[in-house]
């Protein structure tokens, strides 16, 4: 194989994983304030998560199966109701548990501390970040400590509860994927969703939650904008970027985030923020650069 084919090989790579990290940036940024919106207009919070994987599962698994992709192993369906449970159900549905009491802003800001959690489980798993990776997450989880500390955002203790719980459950899970037994990243994808769906309606008609009318038009828009982009696009990114990078770059959109959400929630939803939320996310993305730098370094030494 010669030169040019290799280059043009990794510059495809490349162009793939950006478009991902973008996907993940962006998209998820601004799926807390969704989840904000779609509970204020009537969605109950496991409910809302469980339909919501669950129509974007179902549709997205017939679509691959229309062109041809064969369905997940039982073994990859068990690992997938795993991750599903792990990532949809404590995951998601604990983030929208907590949106009840916690701004979408504060909500996007705990979650930040994931890729820390990340790097402690991978090096528990032999996958020791580099020097330059522990230096980006230390810097990252600082500015997310500093936005924490004396921030305008709105908080209580339990949501603030519910989203460690949220953080630490994702965080395990996408450590815990790693060398599984799993469907092609698209079809794991759609299989996630499905389990995890359905996981989070269970728990929802056990918790006795229930639709008693039917959620606002503003509500449903925000229903849609989740299936779409947050579960079909955002999540399918994520899935894709645990299969092809390392965990602290796959990771380091929880340290971008909090500075998009944190902007639309003061946009859209007149959540406050100042200079102090304005420094403190420049520190998370400097943490997210010297992240960023890590895996280019090493990926030229490879």
């Amino acid at each position: 194989m010669n030169s040019t084919v290799l280059d043009t090989s990794h510059s495809t790579t490349g162009s793939r994983v950006a478009l991902a990290l973008a996907a993940v940036y962006l998209i998820w940024g601004s799926t807390y304030l969704g989840i904000r919106f779609a509970l204020e207009g009537g969605f109950p919070p496991f409910l809302l998560g469980g339909i919501r994987f669950t129509i974007a599962g179902a549709l997205m698994f017939a679509f691959l199966r229309l062109r041809g992709m064969p369905a997940p192993t039982r073994a990859q369906w068990r690992n997938a109701a795993v991750l599903g449970v792990l990532l949809m159900l404590l995951g998601n549905g604990m983030v929208n548990l907590a949106e009840k009491t916690v701004s979408s802003g504060m909500a996007a800001v705990a979650v930040a501390s994931a890729p820390l959690w990340m790097g402690i489980f991978a090096a528990m798993r032999g996958e020791h970040p580099t020097r330059t990776e522990w230096i980006g997450l230390g810097i990252g989880f600082l500015g997310v400590l500093w936005l924490n500390a004396d921030s305008s955002l709105t908080a209580s203790k339990t949501g603030m509860a519910a989203l460690l719980v949220a953080t630490l459950a994702w965080s395990f899970g996408s450590i815990w994927s790693r060398g599984r037994d799993l469907a092609p990243p698209f079809m794991n994808a759609a299989a996630q969703m499905l389990c995890g769906g359905v996981a989070m309606l269970g728990a929802g008609l056990l918790a006795g939650e229930r639709m008693h009318a039917l959620p606002t038009p503003h509500a449903l828009g925000a229903f849609a904008y989740l299936i779409v982009f947050g579960s079909w696009f955002g999540f399918t990114a994520y899935i894709w970027l645990l299969h092809h990078v390392r965990p602290a770059l796959a990771s380091s959109y929880a340290y971008i985030n909090p500075a998009i959400a944190v902007a639309l929630g003061a946009w859209l939803a007149h959540e406050r923020f100042g200079a102090h939320e304005l420094i403190a996310m420049g520190v998370i993305l400097s943490g997210v650069v010297a992240i960023t730098l890590a895996k280019a370094k090493k990926a030229k030494k490879t």
